[in-house]
């Protein structure tokens, strides 16, 4: 097949697109060329790339045409986040595509409540990214009932591996928190550090499209979550990454109003976002119908990516 990939060179392209060469198809990416892949690959001497501004040309109305142009048989959109930018793709690609597969996010459900989050939970996201996405999700998937669009949707968790740094323990992204639980330091959490993270590497999320493209017939219509098995709350992620380093965590529990004022007010946003969501996402729908179960669990991701942050300097321990 012809497959047309939006933003390829990011976290999930740099697994998905070798897999889809591996598979045989024939890959065209389409990005800014602003960034190279995370991880070399030979496959990638045999894919197409395209310079395009998807900002300007959505602005411009051309985008959709021009991914039409190409003539896919499959286009893969991972940087798509505003209902109007992923309606003008829609409308440019329905009755020319047999596939479109959408890049989504777990923060189209807003806070947990009952957990392990199903597919089917009703929507009740906040915030603009998770307000966005939830508006671009019921936009797709009414496309898809009442007019036939081939449309999936896969919502990840928070995305990690080798290359750039995860969300830490105390729910930011401030790499001092891994070199503190390195050193046995004492690290302060919110509240009892019982709120929840769903970390998930890369190439597992790759491992869904690719799934979601080997059962097309179950998966049109339909949305997916692709998250590790099981969530991570702050203090076991905590007391997990204390132990890469030979350490047993020393933690302290402080009241959220009192614990933001201990760090940047970036990094209180951060965790709060995180924490307010508290994300818990079951997988048994990947697993019923793609038959694709995580090979990462959320402990072997971040470590995965701490690892590399190690080696390459950008965390002392």
């Amino acid at each position: 097949m012809r497959t047309v990939v939006v933003g390829g060179t990011g976290h999930i392209g740099t697994y998905l697109v070798p897999g889809l060469v591996r598979a045989g198809h024939e890959v065209t990416v389409l990005s800014r060329g602003e960034r190279t892949p995370y991880r070399a690959s030979g496959e990638w001497q045999q894919v197409e790339m395209v310079a395009a501004d998807r900002p300007a040309e959505d602005a411009a109305g051309t985008f959709g045409p021009r991914v039409a142009e190409l003539r896919p048989d499959v286009v893969i959109d991972l940087i798509c986040f505003t209902e109007d930018s992923a309606r003008q793709l829609a409308e440019a690609l329905h009755g020319k595509v047999q596939h479109l597969l959408h890049c989504g996010t777990i923060w189209v459900h807003g806070p947990s409540a009952s957990v392990p989050t199903r597919e089917d939970a009703p929507r009740r996201p906040f915030g603009d990214y998770g307000v966005q996405k939830a508006a671009i999700e019921t936009y797709l998937l009414d496309r898809a009932r009442r007019d036939g669009l081939p449309v999936t949707l896969i919502h990840p968790g928070h995305i990690s591996g080798p290359g750039w740094a995860p969300v830490n323990p105390a729910g930011h992204l401030d790499l001092g928190v891994f070199e503190k639980l390195a050193r046995g330091d004492e690290l302060a959490l919110p509240n009892l550090g019982l709120e929840t993270v769903q970390h998930v590497h890369a190439a597992d999320v790759a491992g869904v499209f690719l799934a979601a493209l080997a059962n097309r017939s179950v998966a049109v219509g339909e949305s997916f979550h692709a998250v590790a098995d099981g969530a991570l709350t702050l203090r076991g992620y905590a007391e997990g990454a204390a132990a890469w380093f030979g350490r047993e965590a020393r933690l302290t529990f402080l009241p959220w109003d009192q614990w933001r004022r201990t760090v940047s007010e970036r990094d209180a946003q951060l965790t709060w976002d995180h924490i307010a969501h508290s994300p818990h996402c079951s997988m048994d729908k990947a697993a019923r119908l793609l038959g694709f179960r995580p090979r990462y669990s959320a402990l072997d991701t971040t470590r995965e990516a701490v690892d590399w942050l190690v080696r390459e300097g950008k965390i002392t321990t």
